[in-house]
């Protein structure tokens, strides 16, 4: 099986990797990727990128992918050589919240999680003379 998906080590995995590990992550078959994107990405391409026969898919095929499994766009385009190795923009923008990437959150999951330390942070805490 492969191991959790962590957008932070992406670097020792391949793209095709990644990708296969965020599909397993989601439950999902090569078919079901297939569907989901109404066959903008075939599940023999998707099997092909995942086993590295394919190391630098169109953009397109890396959107697609991309919004299907609430990943970030940038990095898929970074691991497949189009842009250079830039700080990313969620990363400088959350945080340590980017410690999360681990658990795949969807866009939802984080904005709920940042709420959360939101409320954290302005509770009234035991000994405060406020």
């Amino acid at each position: 099986m492969l191991a959790p998906t962590d957008e932070r080590n992406t670097s020792k995995r391949t793209l095709g990797q990644y990708l296969a590990s965020i599909r397993v992550d989601r439950r999902m078959s090569l078919r079901d990727v297939e569907e989901a994107t109404s066959k903008q990405v075939s599940n023999a391409y998707l099997s092909q990128i995942e086993n590295d026969k394919i190391k630098k898919p169109s953009p397109n095929i890396l959107h697609a992918l991309a919004e299907l499994y609430a990943i970030s766009f940038e990095n898929l385009m970074e691991m497949a050589g189009y842009i250079s190795g830039t700080k990313r923009a969620d990363t400088e923008r959350h945080g340590r919240v980017a410690t999360f990437a681990e658990h795949n959150l969807s866009a939802e999951e984080e904005t709920e999680m940042l709420q959360y330390l939101q409320f954290m942070r302005t509770r009234k805490k035991p000994g405060d003379k406020s």
